[in-house]
């Protein structure tokens, strides 16, 4: 639930770009920086938050991360500037890291295996369940109903990530939930030295930077894909449900790949998954039919799934355990994160300089192509810790 209200929270200002930047004055560059605000926050908070989820537990970290949600989603809907704006995308930051580092850890101490890949995919189907009803019900059913009032509708989505938040604290009062995350070891020694030693494992230098690119296409793509068909001629209710048909597909795709991906098969899965992103990116262009159902349904399978896979890669790096899966999954998310900040800024401001998206998406072909190059490093990498 937690998960599916930050999917909702993050997405909704996507098929509302046009408007919002229409009422606050803000140009391309303006917009993509606010949308990448919070990926901003989170390069710095994740490191803390990776500290903070290992040595107090899951239970209060995951609340914390609840309620930023919807205050984040609230003070959107408050905004009557760029600045406001931004401090309102902004201030999720400090509370999606808890959510991104406490998820992982939650499965890497639960499950084992397989299970791992299953229970990776139904929280991130869960994410893109939140992601779907943002793109299709905002210009849809909540701009009408709130009489085509932006705010009024991001008001709604706040709403609805509080009650989740409510929720939420009432599990983690349950004696049960208690007990649960009572038996989780913490964390011992210095953070300091758990973030240095692991950051010194090749495998986990190479995801590293798998993630920051990762997020520089996913998000990039993400948060512009409405405006792109839009701009393509499409009408903005028609431009939501098209650009909900990668999250569409990326459900189905996230609870089967990542649960077949076991050591070995995970170079091969990441190349099949970079290749669908590079061709994904090269069709994009074309007009409504099956072209762009293509690649919109490629789209889906490789932004669904290529962090869930590389997460895998990481749980079973060498000199990674459940005991400081917190700490390693802090230094992924803040490269990661790197790259979200800087994909939807570049994306908005090549379209202010060249009047169009074509640049942007021969950026995201070239940059997929880099990234598959680095499965030969990683799958040395593994293999040299297996020996």
């Amino acid at each position: 639930m937690i998960y599916c209200s930050f999917g909702l929270v993050v997405t909704a200002m996507a098929p509302l770009v046009n408007v919002i930047s229409g009422e606050l004055a803000l140009s391309r560059t303006a917009m993509g920086s606010v949308l990448g605000a919070w990926s901003l926050v989170s390069v710095g908070a994740a490191i803390p938050a990776g500290a903070f989820v290992d040595r107090f537990g899951l239970r209060p970290s995951l609340l914390i991360a609840a309620a930023v949600i919807a205050l984040s989603g609230a003070m959107r809907a408050l905004a009557f500037d760029y600045a406001s704006l931004f401090a309102s995308v902004a201030l999720l930051g400090l509370g999606a890291p808890l959510l991104s580092v406490g998820a992982p850890k939650l499965v890497s101490l639960w499950f084992e295996g397989r299970e791992r890949g299953l229970a990776i995919g139904i929280y991130m189907t869960s994410l893109s369940v939140g992601s779907i009803l943002g793109l299709v019900l905002t210009n849809s059913v909540m701009m009408p109903m709130t009489g085509d009032s932006w705010r009024l509708t991001l008001l709604v989505y706040a709403g609805f990530a509080a009650s989740v938040a409510a929720v939420w604290l009432l599990i983690m009062r349950h004696p049960v939930s208690r007990a649960a995350d009572a038996t989780l070891p913490r964390a011992s020694g210095s953070q300091l030295q758990s973030y240095a030693a692991l950051i010194r494992v090749p495998v986990i230098q190479i995801v590293l930077v798998m993630g920051a690119g990762i997020f520089f296409f996913g998000h990039g793509l993400h948060n512009w894909l409405p405006e792109l068909l839009r701009v393509g001629g499409m009408n903005p209710v028609l431009a939501g449900y098209w650009a909900a048909l990668p999250t569409l597909v990326g459900i189905v795709a996230v609870l089967v790949i990542p649960r077949l991906t076991t050591g070995p098969r995970a170079s091969s899965v990441l190349l099949a998954l970079f290749g669908c992103a590079f061709f994904s990116v090269l069709m994009l262009n074309s007009t409504p039919g099956l072209a762009l159902t293509a690649a919109l349904a490629l789209m889906g399978v490789a932004r669904s799934c290529l962090m869930p896979v590389v997460i895998l890669v990481l749980m079973e790096a060498h000199k990674v355990s459940s005991q400081n899966m917190g700490a390693a999954s802090a230094l992924f998310f803040t490269a990661a994160e790197s790259g979200a900040v800087l994909g939807p800024l570049m994306i908005g401001f090549i379209a202010d300089q060249t009047g169009g998206f074509a640049l942007s998406l021969k950026i995201l072909a070239a940059l997929n192509l880099l990234l598959a190059l680095l499965l030969v490093p990683l799958r040395r990498a593994q293999q040299q810790t297996m020996v």
